[in-house]
């Protein structure tokens, strides 16, 4: 007579995003940065046709980087962010290293100052607001805090 044997259930491989969320939870990033970084991951993959990132390295990373340059008509600014977001992917989820990323063409820096109140400006501002809004707001202001601080 055959013994029953009860072999424990294999634990399930959870989505790849569901990593990325949980590797980026686990090293206490913000949550805009793991919206962020899941929306380029998402991006890459769709991209390349649904293919999955374990199957594709350096080149595949090159050509997306360099659409959203060349078509995207991105900033510099947002085609870091991209890359940011696909290093994170391949060196902290997957444990792979992609190789230098040479081809890439970048998005040009725009030339232009930043837009800065003038006191009066700030003083007009402020007396529109009142209570926990103005609170917020100066302190905001005072301590140069991101809107999200808040």
């Amino acid at each position: 007579m055959p013994q029953n044997v009860t072999t424990a259930p294999q634990p399930l491989k959870r989505k790849l995003l569901d990593q990325v969320r949980d590797t980026i939870r686990r090293k206490h990033f913000s949550i805009r940065t793991e919206q962020s970084y899941t929306e380029w991951i998402r991006r890459f993959i769709l991209f390349h046709n649904k293919r999955h990132p374990r199957e594709m390295a350096e080149p595949e990373v090159t050509e997306f980087l360099t659409h959203l340059a060349r078509d995207g008509h991105v900033t510099a600014s947002t085609q870091n962010q991209a890359l940011s977001a696909l290093l994170f992917l391949y060196k902290e989820v997957l444990k792979q290293e992609i190789g230098w990323l040479e081809g890439v063409q970048r998005a040009k820096r725009p030339s232009r100052l930043p837009v800065v109140l003038t006191r009066d400006e700030v003083n007009k501002i402020f007396a529109q607001l009142h209570g926990a809004h103005r609170l917020m707001a100066g302190l905001l202001y005072g301590s140069g805090l991101r809107l999200m601080d808040a």
